[in-house]
This record gives C-alpha cells, sequence and structure tokens, in this order.
C-alpha cells in the first residue's frame, strides 16, 4: 500500500476483537460499511483511471445513500425501543448505532478528502474544471445566466415558509436551496426553498476562450437568485440534501391484493421520515433551525459537507467521452457454443447444456436470442418468466406482450416487491396483462428472487421444454455490468423441475420435494446443511474435503455455525462474499480452516457458486440465492446442480482464478478487518476479472 493510501485508510476505524464484539459473529451493517469502503479505496487507488476512479467515488456515494435509506431509521428504532438487548455480534443495539454513525462519518470525511485533495485537481489537469458561479470568467457567467434565463428559471417554483405557507414537502435525494430573505422594509427574516429540478442535467458545461468549467445547476440558480426574489435582500443561500427512510411496509395481513400492498408501501416510502439532511458548509444556526423545525427532525441528522451534495451525480462526469482516462473498453464475446448465429437455438441446447458466463460473454447473443426467437418460433406453446428488475429499455417486456397477442401461453411472474424498482416493475405487469399474458405478483409473505425461464415448444412427436436459470436479472443494462451466470437446458428432469417452480409461483401448489434443484424455502436450507455435514463425514473418514463457495453476503447463522463445526472437522473451506460477512474467519480453534475474501473490480461480482468436493465425487451447484436468513426462508429462490463436465470445469476455472487473484482480491482477518491483497515484487498481477476477459477471449478466437 502507497503512502498515501495508508494516509486515507488511517481514517477508518475498522472493527476488532477488542470492540468488546462476540468471537463468532461480525456486525452486519457494520460488515456492510466495509464493502462500501472497499469501493470508496477504488476511487482511492491510483492503480485505476481517472474517470473510474471517479466512477467509484460516485457508487460509493450511491451505495451510502442507499444504506441510509435501508437501514439507517431501522437502527435509529431498534436504539430507541430495545436500546438494552443484543445482537448475535454481542453488540447492543446501542452500540451498534453509535459504531455505525461514527463508521460513516469517517467514510464520507474520508470521500471528502479524496475528492478534494486528489480527484478534483487531477481532473482540472485533464481539463475537465469544476466550477462554481462566482469563480467563472464574466464570459462564463454571461453563458450559465442565460441558460437559466432560457431554461431553469420557467421551471422553478420558489416556495417561502411564512403563518400563510407551511414548510414545504421535500422529496428523497432532491437537491434543495434554503434561502434567507428579508423586505427592505421590514425586521424579519424569512425562509424560502428553491428545489434543483432533475429534469436538466446535474453539470452545465460552460465553455469560453478560456475553456470549459462545469458547473452544479444549484450554484447557477443560487447566483440568480434575485431574479427569483426580485426586490427581496437575500441574506443567505445554502445547499440542502433530504433523505428519506425506504424501510417502511404496508400491512400485509389486512390485504389479499399484493398489487394494492405494494402501492400503499410507494405511498407510505413518499412521505416516510427523513433520516439524514446533508447541508452545506457554512449555515448559519437560523437556517439549521427552519430546517430542524420544518422536517421534525433532531439536530444530529443535520450532516454539514462540502459542496457537491449528492456526489453519485459525479457519475455523469465519469461517464465523459474520455477514453484515456477510463478502463479499456470491454464488448462481451459469443459464447462458443451460441456462435453460429443461423443455428436454431433450441437445436443447440439439444446437443449439450450452455452455461454463459456475463459479462463476459454477451446476454444479447445468449439470454435475449433465446426469448426473442421462443416469441417468433411458431412451435413454441408457452413462454414463462420471472422479472425481478428489468431496464426501462428492455426487449423482453415487449416481445412478451407480442407473444401474447400471438397466442401463445405467457405467463409471467413479476416481484413488484423488488426495492426500488417495484414502479417499474408496476408498469411493466400492467402493459403485460393488457397484451393477454398471465401476469402474477408474486406470493404474500416471499419475496420471489429467482431468475428463471422457461419455453415450452412442440417437436415431431413430443412437447419439450427449455429452462434458463440464471444468477442474475432479465436486465439488458445491468448484465453488461455485473458477472452473472446462466445455463440452458433441455434436461426432461431440470425442465420438470422448473415447470414445478412455476406451478408453486402462479398456482400455490404445495411441492415439496424437486428432482435436482434445491429450491427456497422448501429445499435449500436443508440441502446446503446436507452437503455441509457430508463434507464433515469426508473430512472424519480421510476422503477430500473442501468447500468453495461465493456470494454476495452471509448472514445465516445456522449456516456460519455448520461451517465453523465443518472447518473444525478439518474441512478447507473458501468463501468468496462480495458484500457484508458475518462469520469472522482465521480465529484459532473455530475458523482457522476457513478463509474469507472479496472481488472488487470494475464489474460487480453477483453471480452465486457452490462447490462440495464430496470425497471426490464433486457438486457444483449455481443459482440465485446468498447465504442469508432472508434467502432461505423468506424468499423464492433456485439453484441447480451443473453436471456436464465441461460446465464443471468452467466453473472450476472460474474459482480457481478468484483463488489466485492478487490484485482485485481483499482477505478478512480474525480482527474483522479486510487487507487487499498486492503483487509481491517482480509478481505478475493476476487480477481476477482481467484474466476471465482475456480467457474469453481467446475461447472465442483460440489460437491455430
Amino acid at each position: 500500500m502507497t503512502p498515501e493510501l495508508k494516509a486515507f485508510s488511517t481514517m477508518m476505524d475498522p472493527p476488532t476483537l477488542a470492540d468488546g464484539g462476540s468471537v463468532r459473529f461480525l456486525n452486519r451493517d457494520l460488515s456492510w460499511l466495509d464493502f462500501n469502503y472497499r469501493v470508496l479505496y477504488e476511487a482511492m487507488d491510483p492503480r485505476n483511471p481517472l474517470l473510474e476512479r471517479v466512477k467509484f467515488l460516485a457508487i460509493f456515494a450511491g451505495n451510502t445513500d442507499e444504506f441510509f435509506m435501508k437501514r439507517f431509521g431501522l437502527l435509529k428504532r431498534l436504539m430507541s425501543s430495545k436500546a438494552g438487548e443484543q445482537g448475535i455480534d454481542g453488540l447492543s443495539h446501542t452500540q451498534q448505532f453509535e459504531r455505525v454513525r461514527q463508521r460513516l462519518a469517517n467514510m464520507v470525511l474520508c470521500q471528502q478528502k479524496v475528492w478534494r485533495e486528489k480527484l478534483q485537481p487531477a481532473l482540472a489537469r485533464e481539463g475537465i474544471v469544476l466550477r462554481q458561479c462566482a469563480d467563472l470568467t464574466p464570459e462564463q457567467r454571461e453563458k450559465a445566466a442565460a441558460y437559466f434565463r432560457s431554461v431553469i428559471f420557467p421551471v422553478l417554483t420558489p416556495l417561502a415558509v411564512d403563518p400563510g405557507h407551511p414548510f414545504p414537502f421535500i422529496s428523497n435525494l432532491s437537491v434543495s436551496i434554503g434561502a434567507l430573505l428579508r423586505a427592505p422594509s421590514h425586521a424579519e427574516t424569512l425562509f424560502a426553498r428553491v428545489k434543483v429540478p432533475r429534469l436538466f442535467p446535474r453539470w452545465l458545461a460552460v465553455e469560453a476562450d478560456t475553456g470549459t468549467a462545469f458547473v452544479p445547476l444549484e450554484s447557477i440558480i443560487q447566483d440568480q437568485l434575485g431574479v427569483l426574489f426580485p426586490g427581496m435582500e437575500i441574506l443567505e443561500a445554502r445547499s440542502f440534501r433530504v433523505t428519506r427512510n425506504a424501510d417502511v411496509e404496508a400491512d400485509i395481513e389486512d390485504s389479499e391484493d399484493l398489487l394494492e400492498v405494494v402501492q400503499e408501501e410507494l405511498r407510505a416510502r413518499r412521505f416516510a421520515d427523513t433520516v439524514r439532511v446533508q447541508i452545506s458548509e457554512g449555515m448559519s444556526e437560523q437556517m439549521r433551525q427552519y430546517l430542524i423545525n420544518g422536517l421534525e427532525i433532531p439536530a444530529s441528522d443535520l450532516l454539514e459537507e462540502p459542496e457537491p451534495l449528492g456526489m453519485c451525480d459525479l457519475m455523469s462526469l465519469a461517464s465523459l467521452d474520455k477514453s484515456t482516462l477510463k478502463f479499456p473498453p470491454w464488448r462481451p464475446v459469443c459464447a462458443p457454443s451460441l456462435a453460429d448465429e443461423q443455428a436454431n437455438v433450441f437445436a443447440i441446447i439439444r446437443q449439450n447444456d450452455i452455461l454463459v458466463h456475463h459479462p463476459y460473454e454477451s446476454f444479447d447473443s445468449s439470454v435475449e436470442r433465446f426469448i426473442l426467437t421462443a416469441v417468433k418460433d411458431p412451435q413454441v406453446l408457452a413462454i414463462k418468466m420471472t422479472l425481478y428488475r428489468t431496464s426501462g429499455d428492455s426487449p423482453f417486456v415487449s416481445a412478451l406482450a407480442q407473444a401474447a397477442e400471438a397466442g401463445k401461453q405467457v405467463a409471467v411472474l413479476v416481484e413488484l416487491k423488488a426495492r426500488f424498482d417495484e414502479e417499474s416493475n408496476i408498469q411493466w405487469a400492467q402493459a403485460l396483462e393488457n397484451a393477454g399474458a398471465h401476469v402474477v405478483y408474486g406470493i404474500l409473505g416471499l419475496k420471489t428472487h429467482t431468475k428463471i425461464a422457461l419455453v415450452v415448444r412442440r417437436e415431431e412427436h413430443l412437447v419439450r421444454s427449455y429452462a434458463h436459470i440464471s444468477t442474475g436479472n432479465y436486465n439488458s443494462r445491468t448484465a453488461q455490468l455485473y458477472t452473472d451466470l446462466g445455463l440452458f437446458t433441455c434436461r426432461e428432469d431440470i425442465c420438470q423441475d422448473v415447470v414445478d417452480l412455476f406451478a408453486f409461483l402462479t398456482g400455490r401448489s404445495l411441492k415439496t420435494d424437486y428432482r435436482k434443484m434445491l429450491v427456497a424455502p422448501v429445499t435449500m436450507r436443508n440441502r446446503f446443511m446436507d452437503m455441509i455435514a457430508r463434507e464433515v463425514a469426508c473430512a472424519k473418514t480421510g476422503r477430500p474435503a473442501r468447500i468453495v463457495a461465493r456470494m454476495n453476503a452471509l448472514e445465516d447463522t445456522e449456516i456460519i455455525e455448520a461451517l465453523y463445526k465443518a472447518g473444525q472437522a478439518g474441512v478447507r473451506i473458501d468463501l468468496f462474499v462480495r458484500g457484508f460477512c458475518c462469520l469472522r474467519p482465521q480465529v484459532p480453534s473455530l475458523s482457522e480452516n476457513i478463509r474469507v475474501s472479496s472481488i472488487i473490480g470494475r464489474f460487480l461480482e453477483h453471480s452465486r457458486i457452490f462447490w462440495f468436493t464430496n470425497g471426490g465425487r464433486e457438486e457444483f451447484y449455481m443459482g440465485s440465492a446468498d447465504w442469508m436468513s432472508r434467502n432461505l426462508s423468506h424468499r423464492v429462490e433456485a439453484a441447480v446442480p451443473i453436471e456436464e463436465p465441461a460446465l464443471r470445469e468452467k466453473l472450476r476455472e472460474v474459482l480457481q482464478i478468484m483463488l489466485e487473484d492478487n490484485r482485485e482480491a481483499w482477505d478478512l482477518g480474525a480482527d474483522g478487518v479486510w487487507r487487499q491483497r498486492r503483487p509481491q515484487p517482480g509478481e505478475e498481477e493476476r487480477g481476477t476479472q482481467v484474466r476471465l476477459m482475456k480467457l474469453s477471449v481467446a475461447r472465442q478466437f483460440p489460437h491455430p
């Protein structure tokens, strides 16, 4: 680690055994914040191109927003209602809240420092200069003013607060300008709020002979407040940004209509309690008091930060067309099995199962091709899919609607409770219903997280089913950014399991056994527990015993205790956990045979892989579920065995590359601290994602 990175890292407050927490379990929320720190670290790392560092800073800011929305309000309620209770980590709710708040404060300070001292000056050296209006040249300032008068001003609605005008509603994550005003003939001070509209880009590029400056929209509005409040004396103008609690749920028990429940939750979330107000530096005590009274919050919820507030909007700057400041562009290759674009995709699947690894292998030449071919194929009788999250320009919704209108049987499970995508999912569901598709909104009490598709096709003397089981969503956009796996198969046993699973989702089947697939909440937990116990038995009899698993989060205490027992029995365990991990590895006599690592790179690690050596009779599974209580007990999930030798070898290769990583991998220590692996002097870098990109190209274009 360079001295520069060490200086930033010392601002963090890593969890240690000395914190008084449990030896057996790490705190979920502190571990989640550690993950976000690993993202922030990518913004600090000078080995990454400049605009990629800006992107990581924006991702960190967005993750922090999400943490406040999902977890901070809940932690506050726990602290106030059950302050004396302890979690599995040994911390009381009060201790947990205070540690989380301090960790967040340290991380935000670190974010501001790297932005102010490193990234912003580096951008300026590349001609990407950020300015406030007051710092522009007269020519640039006039251009900004003209943009305000012609574009922004007609949209703005200033709202004053006085006895006849109550404090206005402030929407979630919106940037606002607070102004203190006074009429020349009055001593009374008034407060007014101006919302910075989201209709326009956050940054205005203002060109002049002296160069180009990027100006935040709120600075342009502040510079022109005299136009909004003519004749008034403007005593102060400061920006603020409100974050509201997203952890609100309607009463499911009193409703039999899931659509109604979710719509009620969306309404409740819009007006949910405020959990954070970011305020720009130098805000007066008088303006602070207006916000405290108007938003009905304690003073501790006001967090003073330097401009710009809402650094997630730096993503648009990171998207500037500056190829020399970014990672080399990546274009996913076509999976070798699907290289013949003229061949019928169903004929290809009949020859062998196909395992596709995104974004190294393309989504459009595999998943989109599979579904769009099914829509157009006159031999296809039915198409069934689960939609958890899909993109706004998704080809699937319109294609499925087209299939339904053509008379095909189309059944779609749309998960309305996919957090922050509820509104768009409601729109997709209604569009599909209008086209004649059978739409199911999920199961009350269970979130449907599995990612499966089924195509039923008439062929010569039989009706054959084809299935796609995936770790990722049917989302063309995130398929370019997330690492995911998908299996295409027409094996009768697996396809029949998928048929049965859709019967459970749409018809409330009570089936409790499946031929090959692991299905939550029905069989998955018990099967995973059995497979872990089987490794213990192998270790005790001297047979090969090892577990390698890759997931997004690890929190389920039953699974963790089983892993501890397995490690103590001599089973070697390697876990790749992208996000939070409540298992504490490398503790003598508890988990010294367990290693936990995390891969952080240009793509978001999202696939789930499970490898059990089983005494030499190896088993591989991939699917949608993490080892979390919610996934195993409160969601509909599916994992499928990978049984073809060539496909097993592909998964083994992926996991082996991850094990060998010395560039993108972090290791979790017994003290609860994550440490990034670094190449030894003279050692070649072995970054997982770079190696997998090269491997994909080599497979598509093998040397003669």
